[in-house]
């Protein structure tokens, strides 16, 4: 060590061999910054979240520095330098291996870290493989890869940031770096973890938490986090490469109303535009897209559109010709647009690390918004194109006027794309958008939703989607879910596709789409038994948007995932780790959803610690045990916790449908404390971010058995102005409400069918029939307790 600087809050080292800054964000958050010189700037597309006042101790002794917050001490040794972070009680997080540390080849700059005993890792995104990433290697590189390998990397997004968790202490690691980058979780050794990129910084976010739960809170401070969606995004969307012309757009909507399949969103892909280019409408298959996006919207239904990145090079067409005088595309080095082919042709590609180009780019969308589109589909924007393979890192980017190669560039292409996209139709809609993206990096979660690209008809498939929506929101992307149904090498089969909607309709994008060459994939395009299990998981997804929707309310306030791992909630359960078992989430705080092959009549189901309840027929379990379930194509293995709150509304065709005026919380009996906060809001409009919302907190409170349903907060008043509390589990009939002896009616309940005995589409006379105990809530506007001996 040459030198030693403290600041406030932070310290730099120099010393033969470069230089190192230790910035403390917060008390569990340390950043670390390794150069070979000092580094010209300051910057990231990611990272917004700032450092905060905290305390902080530094120590200096011969050969080490101690940096002490509340959460952490970070000891660095300064000869060489190496980091060792400990919890605040000295136990050993992650440490440095003794011999690299941080070491360059050229320009490639790695980190290794000391692999530790049993040390499990999760995270990384989009990343395809098992729950768990010890033994195996990665790269970022944004690319476009049709029909994936279920061990295919890379493939679409960038998210380096991962969790690693041993000796019951878990902690993460963002490293906030744009170029192809890589990461080994002991992949062909059994000494070190490590993280690296070809070029630029070593620079990177140590995260602790006191669970894992907290690290994504604390990583999501760092990167941001969602903002609340439209509710009508959380309804079923349905999309096909490509529904056209307009007469079969609008017989594909009749057909969901008149079978009585709720939707909410139908997609229009390539052919709706003219020749390709963006921003156009095809003068003969769509000659008044005006009329048919109104009477979709009459219906209940919004209209999205896809949009690709490539600007057709054509003398003539106005976003071109703009662009051009305004300067808005990517360059070489000598000043010419980069072109490239994709869809329409010859195309430039906007730049949108210039400011500028978001701000044109997102003024482009005037005609679709004045149209009354609400969607907005972000694709081939890795960036894709014919033989994008082989393209030239020396493409230049502006880079906030800093400038940039395609290197850097190319991993947060797609993210602002989305950016670009959500802040322009934000100002001119006034409203929420749907933007929906392929290509992302880290951050992207403040701007768009994601899915998981151009997936393959097959059971690897379908569960390799669970653990891709798992990953993303372990990494800060609540808002994901993918092709329902496959969308490429071949049909679905009638048991896949009915077996991948019952667990699309748990998870937080559901859409299905389908490619051009395969037949058509709506749900009665698979025979009557499929098309009537589609409509009522369909259905039961509608029934539960009270749920669904606070659930996201969480995600928009602590980043919390709506899917959520067990490693998430379960981290040190090793069975929660087994391979059987890695497919299985939550769905929000209260449902445990365990995906099984269409194939399989009988699953093996893994319940955590607690007391399970069969949502479909009210059986109720002992946790920490291994059951098996009968999984028959209508029944998938779903459970209620014991402690827990469902809010249910009744059932509508789509989110602009008002349903009845009851809300019906499902409570489920068990032995452990539970908080759920209900959150309303108008779901269209920004209101919610000046305050006009509504929360109210419900708490299960075995120990004095009681449950106590709080006044409502806040100035928007809820859509529903009864409350009907449904009670599973409890065998006794002495309750009082507010300190009044109250008698429970007993009903029946059914969540898998959704329509009357007597409907002539109510084809399956199988039902999954229920009692439960209710109690009406007169006065909701107040708070409530619900006591029982």
């Amino acid at each position: 060590m040459k030198k030693l600087t403290k600041g406030k809050n932070s310290l730099t080292i120099e010393t033969t061999n470069g230089l190192v800054q230790v910035i403390v964000y917060s008390p569990e958050i340390i950043r670390i910054r390794v150069n070979k010189q000092i580094p010209s700037g300051d910057f990231s597309y990611a990272v917004v979240g700032q450092p905060i006042e905290c305390k902080v101790k530094v120590l200096e002794t011969e050969g080490q520095v101690l940096v002490i917050t509340d959460s952490l001490r970070l000891q660095v040794s300064t000869d060489p330098v190496r980091f060792t972070f400990s919890t605040h009680d000295g136990k050993t997080v992650i440490n440095e291996d003794d011999t690299f540390g941080t070491t360059w080849v050229g320009e490639e700059v790695t980190t290794f870290k000391k692999l530790q005993e049993g040390e499990k890792f999760i995270g990384l995104g989009e990343k395809t493989g098992n729950l768990d990433r010890r033994g195996e290697g990665y790269m970022n590189w944004n690319s476009d890869v049709p029909g994936y390998g279920v061990n295919q990397d890379p493939i679409y997004a960038s998210f380096p940031f991962y969790i690693g968790i041993h000796h019951n202490v878990a902690y993460g690691i963002y490293f906030d770096n744009t170029h192809k980058s890589y990461f080994n979780f002991g992949a062909s050794n059994d000494r070190y973890s490590s993280f690296g990129a070809d070029a630029g910084e070593m620079n990177y976010y140590f995260i602790g938490g006191h669970s894992v739960s907290e690290i994504i809170q604390n990583y999501t401070y760092l990167t941001g986090r969602m903002p609340m969606p439209p509710i009508w995004s959380l309804g079923f969307q349905q999309s096909r490469w490509s529904y056209y012309p307009d007469y079969q757009v609008m017989d594909i909507a009749r057909t969901f109303r008149n079978k009585k399949i709720p939707l909410d969103v139908l997609y229009l892909d390539i052919h709706y535009m003219d020749a390709y280019k963006v921003f156009t409408w095809h003068p003969e298959r769509f000659p008044n897209p005006l009329k048919m996006v109104s009477d979709l919207t009459n219906m209940g239904i919004h209209t999205a559109v896809i949009i690709d990145p490539g600007i057709k090079v054509e003398k003539g067409y106005i976003p071109y010709e703009d662009g051009v005088k305004k300067n808005m595309f990517l360059k070489y080095p000598d000043g010419t647009n980069y072109t490239a082919q994709v869809w329409p042709g010859w195309c430039n590609f906007t730049d949108y690390t210039l400011p500028e180009a978001r701000r044109w780019w997102g003024e482009q969308f005037s005609d679709d918004v004045k149209t009354g589109v609400t969607g907005f589909w972000n694709d081939m924007n890795e960036i894709a194109s014919w033989g994008a393979g082989k393209t030239s890192s020396i493409v230049c980017f502006n880079w906030e006027g800093k400038g940039a190669s395609y290197r850097e560039g190319k991993n947060v292409y797609g993210m602002l794309m989305a950016r670009s996209t959500y802040e322009g139709v934000k100002q001119l809609m006034n409203k929420r958008p749907l933007v929906l993206t392929r290509a992302a990096f880290s951050g992207a979660q403040r701007y768009t939703a994601i899915w998981t690209g151009d997936n393959v008809t097959s059971e690897e498939h379908m569960l390799l989607g669970c653990r891709l929506v798992n990953s993303l929101g372990i990494t800060g992307m609540p808002f994901c879910g993918t092709d329902v149904g496959g969308f490429m090498n071949g049909d679905a089969s009638r048991s896949l596709f009915a077996r991948w909607m019952t667990i699309g309709a748990f998870t937080p994008f559901f859409r299905v789409h389908k490619h051009c060459d395969y037949n058509m994939s709506e749900p009665w395009s698979y025979g009557s038994e499929v098309e009537n299990i589609s409509r009522n998981y369909i259905s039961l997804r509608y029934r539960l948007l009270p749920y669904l929707y606070s659930a996201f309310f969480e995600a928009h306030q602590t980043g919390m995932p709506v899917n959520r791992s067990l490693a998430i909630t379960n981290t040190f359960d090793e069975k929660a780790w087994y391979y059987a078992y890695q497919n299985q989430f939550m769905f929000g705080p209260s449902l445990l959803v365990a995906p099984v092959e269409s194939n399989k009549e009988l699953a093996k189901v893994y319940l955590p610690e607690g007391e399970w309840y069969d949502f479909f027929t009210g059986k109720h379990y002992e946790g920490s045990q291994e059951v098996m379930i009968e999984s028959p194509l209508d029944k998938l293995p779903v459970f209620a916790k014991g402690g827990s709150f469902i809010p249910i509304q009744s059932l509508t065709q789509s989110t602009s449908e008002k349903p009845s005026d009851t809300l019906f919380l499902h409570i489920y009996k068990g032995n452990q404390v539970s908080v759920f906060i209900y959150y309303e809001d108008d779901g269209v409009s920004f209101d919610n971010e000046k305050g006009r919302f509504m929360t109210r907190e419900l708490t299960f409170d075995p120990i004095n058995k009681q449950v106590i349903v709080e006044a409502p907060k806040g100035n928007f008043i809820s859509k529903f102005s009864k409350i009907a509390l449904m009670l599973h589990g409890f065998d006794s009939d002495n309750f009082k409400l507010n300190g009044t002896d109250v008698s429970p009616a007993t009903q029946k309940i059914d969540f898998y069918t959704s329509l009357p005995d007597d409907d002539p589409l109510n084809i399956s006379a199988k039902k999954y029939p229920q009692q439960v105990k209710q109690i009406l809530i007169s006065n909701p506007g107040v708070s409530n307790t619900l006591k029982w001996k």
